[in-house]
């Protein structure tokens, strides 16, 4: 309004000053109509009581003060605000045209601050629920991983508790393989990923400490292709599915070894366990370290992970791909 102002003033008895005070009171007016809303009004009627038709009364209240007192300022500043000046001649606006004028330009400003306010309050909100949802996603990776460890650390002393028992040669070194793993579980794998090199290792030292108490011997092929060297893996995500061929599978058959394969490459990791079933085992295979892997997928690789378990009469296979 004060370009318009300014635009159309020419010589005569007004001067810029008067211009700029009038059309200032009204920018003043027009401001505080817009932080009214914005601050108070919005806040309180709409977001906190939800009292809709008080907040409605309040809009249509404030934008008819702010229409008459942008009139009253009109009438007692004629010369400025309703009066311009071209090369040939006097330009008036009427009481009601102004007031007209003023009606829309207020509640521009009150329509304004809705959509502001609402628009920053949506992106507000939408900030908070993917803050919360992030916390509740690790607070539940947390309470995911903590049950793996107990669960791995369980049937690993079982199995020393067995070489123990029999007073086996294997029971020391079984004692220092654990403790290797539970260096990496406790202290390497607490961040959010870690070098497929180091999860590869993991695995390696797990099948090691479970061969010692084998002692016909367990039969296991571990194959390793592609960029092992480069790429990370969140940690303690491939360990169920070995744990698992052990815990069901037959692992002491020279003829058909456990067989786990891993393929990296820039994209994609490929991993994969096949095993022969125990026959006398009746548990279903699977059980709670699965179910709980797969939920772990859910949560940090969405959408970009395919599962695939085929669980025939005589064999057990699990495939995973990721995208990495």
């Amino acid at each position: 309004m004060l370009l318009i102002a300014v635009s159309f003033m020419r010589e005569g008895s007004v001067t810029m000053k008067d211009y700029f005070l009038s059309y200032g009171a009204l920018g003043i007016i027009n401001v505080s109509l817009f932080y009214i809303n914005y601050i108070f009004l919005i806040p309180e009627w709409i977001k906190k009581r939800k009292r809709y038709w008080i907040y409605f009364l309040s809009f249509f209240l404030i934008l008819i003060a702010g229409t008459f007192l942008k009139t009253v300022l009109a009438v007692l500043n004629p010369e400025e605000l309703l009066t311009y000046r071209t090369d040939k001649e006097v330009h008036h606006f009427s009481v009601n045209n102004f007031a007209l004028n003023a009606a829309f330009f207020s509640g521009f400003f009150l329509i304004s601050s809705c959509i502001i306010k609402f628009i920053i309050d949506w992106f507000s909100s939408e900030r908070i629920q993917r803050n919360l949802e992030s916390e509740r996603r690790e607070m539940e990776l947390q309470f995911l991983k903590s049950q793996l460890n107990p669960h791995f650390l369980f049937n690993s002393l079982n199995n020393i508790y067995s070489l123990a028992y029999q007073k086996s040669d294997k029971t020391a070194d079984a004692i220092m393989k654990l403790s290797e793993i539970m260096r990496y579980m406790i202290y390497e794998s607490n961040t959010p990923t870690v070098a497929l090199s180091k999860e590869v290792d993991y695995l390696t030292s797990y099948i090691e400490l479970q061969k010692i108490r084998f002692k016909d011997g367990a039969y296991i092929e571990l194959t390793l292709n592609g960029e092992i060297d480069n790429q990370k893996i969140v940690p303690l995500m491939l360990i169920s599915f070995v744990e698992n061929a052990f815990k069901h599978g037959v692992v002491t058959d020279p003829a058909e070894p456990v067989k786990i394969n891993i393929i990296a490459n820039q994209k994609i990791l490929h991993f994969s366990v096949i095993n022969k079933k125990n026959q006398q085992n009746k548990d279903a295979q699977g059980g709670v370290g699965l179910t709980n892997v797969e939920r772990r997928l859910q949560l940090v690789y969405p959408d970009r992970y395919k599962l695939n378990v085929v669980n025939s009469a005589t064999h057990y296979t699990c495939e995973l791909m990721i995208d990495i």
